[in-house]
């Protein structure tokens, strides 16, 4: 029968594509699952006894910032031990790469709030160079690299509110073949965020005409995910039908109390999409709050010209004055992310300076009537201290959304997992929740279905067809885990707590987790696509 690496005997194998269980054994040679069948008569360098467990392929994280962070450590333990086995970085349209040198300082500030100020040399200046930089590292999981629509903007039309000229879109398009060569796999844009926000719809169309040349995924934080988010659909749904490119949702979610009777709309009008022909598609975490920088409650005009400039407008009483206003309405195009949460929704997950430590895990709420002020007052007064590197969790969500949004055939898992501080739980326990709550327990969807939405479907999406399913040729990244036992443990309360019932996870054919000790296997890659045309 031969003789492998690795054998996994015993498996009840949920191959990922959605179709129904059956029971082998899986002989790997080097990062290859090589054999699938009885391999009784074979013999191995190591041996898993999966009796009684599952094996499925690795979990792919859509929508992850673990982008600095690799650089520092090589491993995201919170990723890892959850059973991801591949993240795609480079979300929300600000991101690591491209970088020219000149622009760094500006785009620490920038970046801080989302994926955090680790002590890295940022010594990379394309997407190549700073993908070698994550080789370099020696991760544990595999990364996949969307370019960010923010960078592009960043370096052609700068940090200004200001619509970007023919001329000027066309170099963004440049930049962006030039990144999509070095191995990219797709284009990610935050419409919410600096310097995305203030990139118009004939800016968008003409990145997402070169996605489409490409075929790769335009994957987007809208607009709009409360007050106006139908609206915000339409405008990303014209794009996506003019240009042909896929459109994926980030997060996908309805956000604020008056808004979550708009979910079965929202969800219909995703579905006369799909039914007209334009490919749709979305990510989601399982929990009722978000998380992002708490500079995300200040209005986009507060944002003109980048942080430094954001910072020096918090000085002034009279903006100060018009800033709140506006966060505790929203106005017509702007969603009031304080609005929706009110300062009892909103918690401090992380912060730089030592003055500000007892912060983390306090709701706004509960520091302002320490400090005496009002609570908008308070988060201007934070981010002011914290030169905007400070991150919060807000609660803008309803279960009965979460669910039904689940329950959609389009949708993938992710964690949107910021690293710092006391993080979401979500950064920790998003893949075990679903298996354990959504699948194991309110039974929204077959076993087979939610592992198709966690593996082959994201690596579909990302366009990667070696990985995803278990199948004599493809990678072996597995996870291998009791189905009965499976479940998170990260609470709002206490975050950084790893999920149970996961026994083995395999990256790229070696162990890399036994039970609750990890390996430091090492053999993570970066996963970059080659394009023909």
């Amino acid at each position: 029968m031969g003789h492998y690496e690795l054998i996994v005997r015993n498996a009840k194998v949920v191959d990922g594509t959605g179709s129904p269980w059956y029971y082998a054994d899986l002989g790997i040679k080097g990062d290859r699952i090589e054999r699938i069948g009885r391999l009784s008569g074979a013999s191995a360098d190591e041996i898993l006894d999966a009796s009684g467990l599952i094996v499925t392929p690795g979990f792919i994280d859509m929508h992850s910032h673990s982008d600095l962070f690799v650089l520092a450590f090589g491993t995201i333990p919170a990723k890892l031990r959850q059973g991801i086995t591949t993240e795609l970085l480079g979300q929300d349209g600000i991101s690591a790469a491209p970088l020219p040198a000149d622009y760094i300082d500006r785009w620490k500030g920038n970046l801080s709030g989302l994926d955090g100020t680790p002590d890295i040399e940022w010594d990379w200046h394309d997407v190549d160079s700073y993908l070698n930089k994550i080789e370099a590292a020696r991760p544990e999981c595999n990364y996949a690299y969307l370019v960010p629509h923010g960078n592009l903007r960043m370096q052609v039309v700068g940090l200004e509110d200001k619509p970007a000229t023919k001329e000027q879109i066309d170099h963004m398009a440049v930049l962006l073949r030039q990144a999509l060569d070095q191995g990219a796999c797709g284009l990610s844009s935050g419409l919410i965020y600096l310097p995305c926000m203030y990139g118009d719809y004939n800016e968008i169309e003409a990145l997402c005409a070169v996605a489409a040349e490409y075929g790769v995924p335009f994957i987007v934080h809208q607009r709009s995910e409360g007050d106006e988010i139908l609206e915000s659909m339409d405008e990303l749904l014209v794009i996506a039908e003019r240009t042909g490119v896929h459109l994926h949702f980030s997060h996908f979610k309805v956000c604020g109390r008056m808004n979550w009777h708009k979910t079965p709309d929202v969800l219909a009008k995703l579905d006369r999409a799909r039914e007209a022909g334009i490919e749709v598609t979305f990510d989601q975490y399982p929990y009722t709050a978000g998380s992002t920088m708490l500079s995300a409650v200040l209005p986009s005009w507060a944002h003109d010209g980048g942080t430094p400039s954001m910072l020096e407008r918090l000085k002034s009483a009279e903006q100060r004055k018009r800033m709140a206003a506006e966060m505790a309405t929203g106005v017509p195009g702007w969603d009031s992310m304080y609005n929706w949460a009110g300062p009892d929704g909103i918690v401090i997950t992380s912060v730089t300076t030592a003055a500000n430590a007892a912060c983390v895990g306090r709701t706004l709420a509960d520091i302002s009537a320490e400090r005496g002020t009002d609570p908008i007052e308070t988060a201007f007064d934070l981010i002011a201290e914290e030169s905007n590197a400070i991150g919060m969790i807000d609660f803008v969500m309803d279960e009965p959304s979460v669910s039904l949004i689940m329950q959609h055939p389009a949708g993938t898992i992710c964690t949107d997992g910021l690293l710092g501080g006391e993080p979401h739980p979500r950064a920790y326990g998003s893949f075990p929740k679903v298996l354990g709550r959504y699948t194991r327990e309110d039974r929204l969807f077959s076993l087979e279905e939610s592992v198709r939405r966690m593996t082959s479907q994201p690596a579909r999406i990302i366009g990667f067809t070696d990985r995803g399913t278990i199948r004599e040729g493809m990678r072996a990244d597995l996870v291998i885990f009791d189905e009965a036992a499976i479940r998170d443990t990260a609470t709002y309360e206490k975050p950084r707590s790893y999920s149970e019932g996961i026994r083995w996870i395999i990256v790229n054919g070696k162990v890399a987790v036994d039970g609750e000790h990890e390996r430091r296997a090492a053999s993570g890659e970066v996963l970059r696509r080659r394009y023909d045309i």
